[in-house]
């Protein structure tokens, strides 16, 4: 089985942030390593998810619980449905090691989402730790900073 190339991995990237914008959740999940975690810290160069509060945190567990409330009947905060939009520089491939099957990227963002009348725009570096499973490209961890972190925030609903 041969390793995904760097064109692969960038591809990977912009075909994530597509299922996103096109509220495909459930596809997107599938992404997922099991044991991986989306992580949104809440301060500027911050290094430890575990030790020091973040904006987000979250397991396997929590991104399902996070998809069915979204995709929820009965969610009435989400009606109607919260919308996103990724517009994405072209990703960096950091880390390409074969041997580790490890692929570490980087990429810078401006993410839109909507809701009614209500609309925010954040930039964001977006970096993907990435593995391959039976040759398939999975996401083992991501890390989602944002560039004004110490700001005020409204309610993120989806996931940037």
């Amino acid at each position: 089985m041969s390793a995904p190339s760097k064109d692969d991995l960038i591809d990977f990237i912009y075909a994530e942030a597509r299922m996103l914008d096109e509220g495909r959740f459930n596809d997107w999940l599938a992404l997922w390593m099991p044991e991986g975690h989306y992580w949104m810290p809440l301060d500027y160069k911050q290094e430890d998810p575990l030790t020091t509060t973040s904006f987000l945190y979250e397991d396997n567990f929590m991104l399902r619980l996070r998809v069915e409330r979204l995709e929820g009947e009965r969610t009435f905060s989400q009606k109607p449905k919260s919308r996103c939009h990724h517009v994405l520089n072209r990703p960096f491939v950091d880390e390409y090691d074969v041997d580790a099957n490890r692929f570490v990227t980087n990429t810078a963002m401006h993410y839109v989402e909507t809701r009614l009348d209500e609309q925010q725009l954040l930039a964001i570096t977006a970096t993907h730790e990435l593995t391959t499973v039976d040759g398939a490209i999975r996401i083992a961890n991501k890390r989602v900073d944002l560039l004004n972190c110490d700001a005020a925030f409204g309610n993120i609903q989806l996931l940037p």
